[in-house]
């Protein structure tokens, strides 16, 4: 459905594909509050707080990770749903192409109908 409204509405698959996902961004925020908090409390000389700070860079870390990782999967989604389109486009025409050949040589349609039906009898009676 979200593909159909794509085609429909060019300005929403724009803004799409310009979306970053937030677990990526709160990610480097909250990694750089971790930096900053351990950073401070080093100099502060506390034991504590440097131990923490670098939990929360840590766990940033991999929420960041995480919004990379569903950036990367969106995108090959997003590239999957275009080849297919491509794929059926293209055996839409070429359908359409074997059609029209057939309307123009009918006799020649029959003769292979009746070759791919026989070479199925012959396929099928060897069992």
């Amino acid at each position: 459905m979200d593909r159909v409204q794509d085609l429909r509405r060019p300005d929403l698959a724009i803004e799409e594909k310009q979306m970053i996902d937030t677990d990526r961004v709160t990610g480097a925020v909250k990694e750089l509050g971790g930096k900053v908090q351990s950073e401070v409390s080093e100099l502060s000389g506390s034991t504590r707080d440097p131990v923490e700070g670098r939990a929360t860079q840590t766990a940033a870390r991999a929420e960041r990770d995480c919004g990379q990782a569903k950036d990367k999967l969106r995108k090959g989604a997003e590239d999957v749903a275009d080849y297919a389109e491509e794929g059926y486009r293209t055996g839409k025409r070429y359908l359409k192409e074997g059609h029209e050949q057939s309307v123009k040589w009918p006799h020649t349609s029959l003769l292979v109908a009746g070759l791919v039906g026989f070479g199925l009898g012959l396929l099928v009676s060897r069992r």
